[in-house]
């Protein structure tokens, strides 16, 4: 070989371009840019973790000196540094920005988004337009953070800074709970929109294939289908945001337009999107319009790069301002400048008193931004943030003006203006609500200050309040269960309708309540209403006639665990599904029915149901595995649950599409078997190549029937890998045991009340 020792010590990547290295070469996505992305679901992997592989936050917070952590945070608010000096001498409005910025991400559809995570720290969120500055909010909270270490995360302590701040400022508090447990890498699974994200401000032309378009109109028509002007128009789902970078609604109108009745129809539904209804919106706006004031002295034009792209002296942080001290009386941030009120860091009602007692005009800030002032010479100013004794005129956003004009909203702020007691206790408990919607049960919720009062939006479940079943009766119920004659499909069916409405991002869902029993889930389509009456009729039978009290919750998941037992045990393999009791019937006054109907699936590859009346923009095995991350699945698990939910034939509808075995209903490997088999071709029947025939290729026969959500176990590389496992002549007990494993995980998602150890079983492998 050719002696290299003249390059020794050389740069390993010589003949690169500096920044060309690791990284910088196009990747998968670039070539396949539809390619199904199975590594999403082992994002955030515990080796990020930079407390260990067994941290475990609410022990560590138990460390925690709640008392002193809040008032180092109040002393905070009021000692402004140099470096980012506080606009009035206060930094709560800062904090309370940055709070609501934070949360503010949670939307409904998916239960995605929101503060539970401490996702502002992490691109593409950090580096959003609409969250110009909180890298600097973050970077004043510091030394907090700094001096109490691990017993407080950053996403508590982001949303605590929010909270005193309000207190501090005269708000009367609703409660606050700690229990957010950080992440440590970037969410790579959450769809943030059609635009793709580059960090410009909303209305700029996204890079990429729509470069040249209309600047004003490229944002809104991509995520908004249908004409607006004609109000025949609807936001993309699952998004909530009615603009790719901005938390809510663009704050000058839609685009910029300065229309107030078009930002309310995009208030409307951004806001019901994240779960708030007309008062709780007009109290989170008007409430924390109450306090602070908007930036807008610079062009945006000559602010620097956001913090993802800022250079390496910048240390994290990015908008770095050219303009006289870049920051104080100089601050851009979302281009709007000036105070709503005369009294920013108090808790009143001036806000709304000056939104309706004066006339606005349209106007434009330092920056370009479409502003509103008040016609009257005579109004009330407000005190300049930074140049002592200068007054300034009052300020509205498009947003605002919105509030007065739209008669929903305005005869919401007539009543908040009426009963400023109302209002105060209206924003505080949707300011508690915000902060704390995707939190999931108030069992997770941890610290002395969490509120008293349980809320409908926290899907509530009652204690428990009778003896548990132990073992012995656990297998008795099961044998009782077994001779109603259900089938193993329904058996398993219904256990899986119930524990599979679980969703990891928001923690709501799950089996735990019984809600299969109640609207809306009882009639949702994909759980055949039918049949699942009759066999909820069956179960309730058993349970009322069993000597010791046991939940239909229970019940329900008691049954699917028999029907698996059996279905092994019918494929010649004895297994003990576990199972732990002490779940609770929730009643009907306790369910949110509209707000639980957004846990109703669109698409369930589990069960091969795909609501063809609903016009997707994405492949359906995408949903599907969508749905898995939603469930916290490994792609092992997943597929294994997949495998062993179609031969127990478990399809919503009965069909035998995907039922590769000529024994349903008894856990056998055939599915993969079929699925990595060369002895059968694999025909779409039609163009669309949705449904596909298995044909012998030998004789051309139809042997089966199959969706695209089963075929991308065999189509996936990544997950044939798997799949070839289970396929394998040494892969049937390891299915069996693998499938039990992940089954009882489902069962147990949202089981907060059960330590961890018990939440597991081992599979062989």
């Amino acid at each position: 070989m050719k002696d290299h020792a003249a390059t020794q010590g050389a740069c390993p990547f010589r003949g690169t371009r500096m920044g060309g290295a690791l990284g910088s070469e196009p990747q998968l996505d670039h070539w396949w840019p539809n390619r199904l992305k199975v590594e999403l679901l082992h994002q955030d992997p515990i080796q990020a973790n930079g407390y260990g592989t067994h941290d475990d936050y609410a022990e560590r917070f138990k460390s925690l000196d709640v008392e002193a952590l809040k008032a180092d945070v109040r002393a905070f608010l009021h000692t402004p540094v140099e470096w980012w000096p506080a606009d009035y001498d206060n930094y709560g409005p800062q904090m309370v920005r940055m709070s609501w910025h934070s949360a503010g991400t949670y939307r409904i559809a998916d239960g995605r988004g929101g503060s539970a995570q401490g996702m502002q720290r992490f691109a593409p969120i950090n580096s959003w337009w609409d969250n110009g500055n909180t890298d600097k909010s973050r970077r004043l909270l510091w030394p907090i953070k700094q001096k109490y270490g691990a017993a407080v995360s950053w996403a508590d302590l982001m949303m605590l800074a929010g909270t005193i701040a309000l207190e501090d400022m005269g708000l009367p508090l609703t409660g606050f709970a700690f229990g957010r447990i950080d992440a440590w890498e970037p969410d790579r699974a959450t769809y943030w929109g059609p635009e793709g994200w580059n960090g410009k401000r909303p209305g700029e032309v996204p890079a990429g294939p729509l470069e040249g378009h209309p600047n004003q109109m490229v944002t809104r028509t991509i995520r908004w289908e249908g004409d607006v002007e004609e109000e025949h128009y609807d936001l993309e789902n699952p998004l909530a945001a009615s603009h790719q970078a901005l938390i809510y609604v663009d704050p000058e109108g839609p685009n910029g337009n300065g229309v107030p009745m078009d930002s309310a129809r995009d208030i409307r539904e951004t806001f019901s999107r994240m779960a708030m209804n007309d008062e709780e919106t007009v109290a989170l706006i008007a409430g924390g319009h109450a306090f602070g004031k908007s930036h807008g002295m610079t062009a945006p034009d000559e602010i620097g790069p956001a913090p993802e792209g800022a250079p390496m002296k910048a240390m994290g942080l990015g908008w770095q301002n050219p303009n006289g001290t870049g920051f104080a009386q100089y601050t851009m941030t979302n281009g709007i400048e000036g105070a709503w009120s005369p009294h920013p860091t108090t808790w009143d009602n001036t806000y709304l008193e000056n939104l309706f007692k004066f006339e606005w005009e349209q106007t434009k800030s330092p920056a370009g931004s479409v502003q509103w002032k008040p016609r009257d010479p005579n109004a009330p100013r407000t005190p300049d943030a930074h140049v002592e004794g200068q007054m300034n005129e009052l300020m509205m956003m498009t947003s605002d003006i919105a509030l007065k004009e739209d008669p929903a909203y305005r005869a919401v702020c007539e009543k908040f203006l009426a009963d400023f007691d109302y209002f105060t206790e209206a924003f505080s408990k949707a300011w508690y609500k915000l902060i704390h919607r995707d939190m999931g049960p108030t069992s997770r919720y941890l610290g002395p200050d969490v509120a008293k009062e349980e809320f409908l939006w926290q899907d509530p479940i009652p204690p428990v309040e009778h003896p548990l079943v132990g073992d012995a009766e656990v297998t008795e119920l099961k044998e009782k269960i077994l001779v109603t004659g259900l089938t193993v499909g329904q058996l398993v069916s219904v256990a899986w309708a119930s524990a599979s409405t679980y969703r990891d991002s928001d923690k709501r869902g799950g089996a735990n309540g019984g809600r299969l029993r109640l609207a809306p889930q009882k009639d949702w389509e994909p759980n055949d209403p039918q049949t699942l009456a009759r066999t909820l009729d069956v179960l309730e039978r058993v349970r009322s006639e069993f000597t010791a009290p046991v939940s239909m919750a229970d019940m329900i998941v008691i049954a699917g665990c028999a029907g698996v037992e059996k279905a092994a045990r019918d494929a010649g393999i004895e297994v003990v599904v576990p199972f732990v009791p002490g779940r609770t019937d929730a009643t009907q006054e306790m369910t949110d029915e509209e707000q639980m109907d957004f846990l109703k699936p669109v698409s369930d590859g589990f069960r091969n149901f795909h609501d063809a009346r609903v016009g997707f923009s994405v492949a359906p095995e995408h949903l599907y595995l969508d749905r898995a991350h939603l469930l916290s699945l490994t792609a092992p698990e997943w597929t294994a649950l997949a495998g062993g939910l179609r031969v127990l034939d478990v399809n919503w509808d009965g069909s035998r599409h995907g039922l590769f075995t000529d024994r349903p209903g008894v856990l056998t490997n055939d599915y993969f078997r079929v699925l990595t088999s060369m002895d059968y071709e694999w025909s779409p029947q039609d163009s669309r190549e949705m449904m596909f025939d298995i044909n012998d290729r030998a004789t051309g026969e139809t042997k089966f029937t199959a969706t695209r959500c089963d075929l991308v176990f065999g189509a996936n590389a990544q997950l044939r890998q798997v799949a070839e496992i289970y396929g394998a002549d040494d892969g049937h007990a390891r299915l069996v045991h693998d499938f039990v494993a992940a089954w009882h995980k489902v069962m147990m998602l949202d089981r907060y009340d059960v330590p961890e150890e018990r939440k597991k079983v081992m599979s062989i492998c």
